[in-house]
């Protein structure tokens, strides 16, 4: 198996991937674009961060996005968050916007989501790794191979996960998903190109009022 730095109960999990000849060919390609000279966000230590902050069995809600931000400074491993100083990018303040009227809450504007992992929200890019500068970048390199199979070990390892799917792409994932065992909850994406039609989606009520219904804490989604 390649020595992919993972927390232990995805690398259990997840292993069949590891072995396969595309997982072999990324982590090549992207030693070979480091070795060249390239910079790649999020830094290597942060990768899987996603993964590290909510283990697999501690999964409630997935938040799915596309890659990560391309800006120095900016991507850190979970879909949507950025370090703290670092100002909220565009669907992010969207985002808080519609937590603040579905919920009636204040937003501190703190655009680090990290406490929403720790408490089980899998915040994951479709595809972990981009080029400084270069949105997409990576796209085509086999990420996608990769959280796909995240999708559905979800999918057939767990119960009651709710799946919040923005924007096309992401709704693009929902055959991925078992209904009869889990919630898919599908908006347009935060962005402002969407002219404000994730506005009103009320997802994070949603979301939390399904997790009471089971029986499970709901996300605290104030920061």
């Amino acid at each position: 198996m390649l020595n992919v730095k993972i927390e232990e109960s995805w690398r259990e999990a997840l292993a069949p991937e590891f072995e396969k000849p595309y997982f072999g060919q990324l982590v090549s390609q992207l030693h070979a674009e480091k070795a060249a000279g390239a910079r790649i966000f999020p830094p290597g230590p942060q990768i899987f961060r996603a993964f590290e902050l909510c283990p697999l069995s501690d999964v409630k809600v997935v938040i799915l996005g596309q890659d990560p931000y391309h800006g120095y400074g900016q991507a850190m491993g979970l879909s949507f968050s950025v370090p703290e100083g670092v100002p909220a990018p565009p669907s992010l303040k969207n985002i808080f916007k519609e937590i603040e009227t579905d919920l009636g809450v204040h937003m501190s504007g703190s655009p680090n989501l990290e406490p929403w992992a720790r408490q089980g929200v899998l915040l994951l890019n479709a595809v972990l790794t981009v080029r400084a500068g270069e949105p997409t970048s990576h796209a085509g390199i086999g990420w996608q191979s990769f959280t796909d199979a995240v999708i559905r070990c979800i999918s057939d390892r767990c119960s009651g996960v709710v799946f919040l799917l923005w924007g096309n792409y992401a709704r693009s994932k929902a055959s991925l998903v078992d209904t009869s065992r889990h919630f898919v909850l599908q908006a347009a994406h935060p962005s402002p190109l969407a002219r404000g039609a994730f506005f009103g989606c009320r997802h994070f009520s949603q979301a939390n009022a399904i997790l009471a219904s089971l029986g499970r804490k709901p996300i605290d989604w104030q920061l």
